[in-house]
């Protein structure tokens, strides 16, 4: 039973920052005319940009990790409505 003046489960939020790091490394995937349209502020847009570039697997798990702390303070749902627009 889940009452509303409890906070998540720690489970909960593990899952949840889980999901917000697979939408960010899908993110990695896109053009950067496609970035630019997405309601995202610049600091992420190269977060995004540099995860690309960076070839290392350990460079690039920490780049996917730190995409995944800065999409917290984003719209998951405007950003997945953005995405589906464009047809990722």
């Amino acid at each position: 039973m889940h009452f509303p003046d409890e906070k998540p489960s720690k489970t909960q939020r593990k899952r949840e920052m889980h999901e917000l790091q697979a939408l960010g490394e899908s993110l990695v995937a896109l053009d950067d005319h496609e970035i630019d349209g997405l309601p995202i502020d610049e600091r992420l847009a190269d977060a995004v940009r540099a995860a690309r570039v960076t070839r290392s697997h350990e460079g690039r798990r920490r780049q996917l990790q730190f995409i995944g702390r800065l999409m917290r303070d984003v719209d998951a749902e405007a950003l997945r409505a953005a995405l589906a627009q464009i047809g990722r």
